[in-house]
């Protein structure tokens, strides 16, 4: 008997094959949670944004907050409505039509690979420092296989598995920070350090160039869109996991960005020159025997992270190819796990490839980190700026939209474009200064196979909308029920 499942099979399932209906709310948020990989701003990010922002660090990822949250409710108009594995690929599609929904489906799956691909080489170099403990360093590509082999059986077994393994993960590796974070506030009697909240010395240009790094910490908050079809209750499960990770993460962050910015004040090493914030700020407190648990913590949230990165991908992939854009195997479900196995395994070993690949030609951990990162914001964004323009224009195709509304896109917009023309001028070194182009070749091949697409098979425009109209058929239905 045939592991896969076709299109055509609906017994005790949803037509996509996948498993109807499995995911509780706690395991739809975390892969929202796991793309984020919360671990991953403390650790990493708040140095970078202080060397720009100062004393108004926490003000920065606080802004941030708030213009990701706007880019959460116009995903949320459709995630009211509808729901589907195509995430956000369905959603733009619904509001601008199938071309521009193809280009940002085209563009998240560069998002979703390339992210996978920075969290896969951060694992490498955390496993070595956890490793170097004990005098002992393994060749990154060998780990690089290890994250990404599991990672996939994991996403190929079985959705439940990986989204409850993802929840736990998280769950330990924030629990942890929080700790830190409160040991901090004791340790200063939870007094108010007015130079924070005065932001002393900070300036308005420091701020916008620390928002720029602050809003990348967000991304990937969308990925829980991308389990529609697995989700109880989705039509209120996936918008509320939508709205509250960006909300619950810029909590997070702002306390984490305020404690280690009290922490480090008056200590010998600045905040953005630390090469661990945390490990320093737990020696700070007196409790550097929890630098050990706070590796292990990056660890695991980068390894949960790899495998959001490969649930959500994968289902992208899984839906398009289902239309017809991309090979029809793609779109198979496999009989007993119901998942998009085939999908999963490609995109599995294209996070392998690649990395490995960038590192046999010497290019050093943190340079793949950086690299693929920068990437893949430019795929996430170009999604979120097409989701808050398609927001405004679905909700007027159905009559329902208000001022209220449109104002929330238009922020939305405006917020995610920060990062966007941040990101060109002034004109970064190289090779940052060429990503851009890069992307928006990578784009045009997209939108160039997309259009030959539709001229040699026309049928495959027909089976976008038709299953779209079918979609939101379903749910009107639902909702009337």
């Amino acid at each position: 008997m045939s592991e896969n499942l076709p299109v055509s099979d609906r017994t005790n399932q949803n037509v996509s094959g996948l498993r109807a209906e499995c995911l509780s709310f706690p395991e739809i948020i975390s892969q929202s949670f796991a793309n984020v990989a919360p671990t991953a701003a403390p650790t990493v990010s708040v140095g970078l944004v202080f060397a720009n922002a100062g004393n108004g660090t926490w003000l920065t990822f606080a802004i941030a907050m708030i213009g990701v949250v706007f880019v959460g409710l116009n995903i949320s108009q459709f995630a009211r409505r509808s729901a589907s594995p195509g995430s956000l690929y369905a959603y733009i599609s619904m509001g601008l039509g199938s071309t521009m929904g193809v280009i940002s489906g085209w563009s998240l799956l560069l998002a979703y690979l390339f992210a996978g691909m920075a969290v896969v080489a951060a694992f490498s170099n955390f496993a070595n420092v956890l490793l170097s403990l004990i005098g002992l360093e393994l060749s990154p590509i060998f780990l690089f296989a290890i994250c990404t082999g599991v990672g996939w059986y994991l996403a190929y077994k079985d959705i439940q598995l990986s989204t409850k393994l993802m929840l736990g993960l998280e769950a330990f590796s924030v629990s942890l920070l929080l700790l830190i974070a409160l040991i901090v506030l004791f340790k200063h009697g939870f007094a108010i350090d007015m130079s924070q909240l005065s932001l002393k010395d900070t300036k308005p240009d420091g701020l916008i160039l620390g928002l720029i790094l602050a809003i990348f910490s967000y991304t990937g908050f969308e990925s829980a869109t991308a389990l529609g079809d697995e989700a109880k209750n989705p039509l209120k499960f996936i918008p509320a996991a939508v709205v509250l990770t960006p909300i619950l993460c810029g909590l997070f962050f702002t306390l984490l960005a305020y404690t280690e910015v009290l922490a480090f004040s008056g200590y010998s090493t600045p905040l953005d020159k630390s090469d661990s914030p945390i490990n320093d700020v737990a020696n700070i407190a007196g409790v550097g025997f929890l630098g050990l648990l706070i590796t292990i913590g990056a660890l695991v949230t980068f390894f949960s992270c790899v495998i959001a990165c490969i649930n959500a991908g994968s289902r992208i992939l899984f839906t398009m190819a289902r239309h017809g854009i991309f090979h029809n195997a793609m779109g198979l479900a496999h009989r007993s796990n119901r998942t998009p196995h085939i999908a999963i395994t490609m995109l599995s070993i294209i996070l392998f490839i690649v990395p490995a690949s960038m590192s046999l030609f010497s290019l050093q951990i943190l340079d793949i980190i950086t690299y693929m990162g920068t990437l893949a914001t430019y795929g996430f964004l170009t999604a979120y700026i097409s989701i808050a323009i398609a927001a405004p224009v679905y909700l007027y195709r159905q009559r329902i939209l208000n001022i209220l509304d449109i104002a929330i896109a238009v922020l939305a917009v405006l917020f995610m474009l920060i990062p966007v023309v941040g990101s060109v001028y002034p004109a970064p070194p190289f090779p940052f200064n060429v990503f851009p182009y890069l992307f928006l070749m990578y784009l045009c091949v997209g939108g160039a196979w997309f259009l030959m697409l539709r001229l040699h098979s026309p049928e495959v425009i027909e089976n976008i909308e038709d299953e779209l109209e079918k979609i939101h058929a379903k749910f009107s239905e639902m909702k009337k029920i």
